[in-house]
């Protein structure tokens, strides 16, 4: 049991110093891991991927909360574009959350493995839009929230790598497109969490502690050491450089992308 909190603090430190250094909520990094720990504490392994995703939703919701909070004092948050999309992302991830709960175990693996090539490969190569667009009406943002949000719970991430691109490319500032990103992922997270915790009750071969498919013990290790280093690696992000920063955590994400997909 020692080893196991031990695994969750270091998971969830982690991920903290990733949501600091790259402004991800460490989701990427939280279910890879979550599927090789919960198998040893009694969770079956048909539904480990779906306990590490819900599990790891309910830890951004948690810090994504501090997240926003701070991109809101620095002006960072363009609250009327999160208004529109945010009906679509709370919809989305729920669905999301449900489409999961319906799929086989290994196929979802291998999904959060493209996810997290996918992710890669926009890290390592700094992708962005090629053109700025204005911000389109209140249908198209309501139409894309729900695409970003089943998108986000389905895989277990907050959904700034996919946010992000999207709001750059209507037209905002760099640093209001991640702070209302940061704000979009709470949303996201809320609901996305709230459908896994609904889909999966009374499913067979959840351990001791769990509401649904979210594992209470492993959201409040991971959440705390979280918390606690996402300032820390705020901090290292204006030390380092960036494009390192962004190569690093790019590989990274291409071996966890690997290990998913071939098992």
């Amino acid at each position: 049991m020692t080893a196991l909190i031990l695994a969750y603090l270091a998971t969830g430190a982690f991920s903290g110093l990733l949501a600091g250094l790259f402004g991800v909520g460490g989701g990427l990094v939280i279910v890879p891991v979550l599927v090789l720990l919960l198998p040893g504490v009694g969770v079956s392994a048909d539904i480990a991927v779906q306990m590490a995703i819900g599990t790891s939703l309910a830890v951004i919701s948690l810090t994504s909360i501090s997240s926003t909070w701070a991109h809101h004092r620095h002006g960072g948050v363009m609250w009327p574009v999160f208004a529109r999309l945010a009906p679509g992302l709370l919809l989305g991830a729920y669905a999301g959350a449900w489409l999961a709960h319906g799929l086989d175990g290994a196929i979802l693996m291998r999904i959060v493995g493209i996810g997290a090539l996918l992710v890669a490969a926009k890290m390592a190569f700094d992708l962005k839009p090629t053109m700025a667009k204005p911000v389109p009406g209140t249908p198209v943002l309501l139409g894309v929230g729900g695409l970003i949000g089943s998108i986000s719970a389905l895989i277990g991430i907050g959904g700034g790598s996919l946010t992000v691109p999207f709001l750059s490319g209507c037209s905002l500032e760099m640093r209001k497109a991640v702070g209302t990103s940061a704000a979009c992922g709470l949303p996201i997270a809320m609901a996305g969490a709230l459908g896994y915790i609904v889909a999966g009750r009374g499913v067979v071969g959840r351990p001791d502690g769990s509401l649904g498919y979210v594992s209470l013990p492993g959201f409040a290790i991971i959440a705390l050491s979280s918390v606690a280093l996402a300032p820390i690696g705020a901090r290292l992000a204006h030390r380092l450089s960036p494009a390192l920063m962004r190569r690093a955590f790019a590989l990274l994400l291409v071996v966890i992308g690997l290990k998913m997909l071939l098992g």
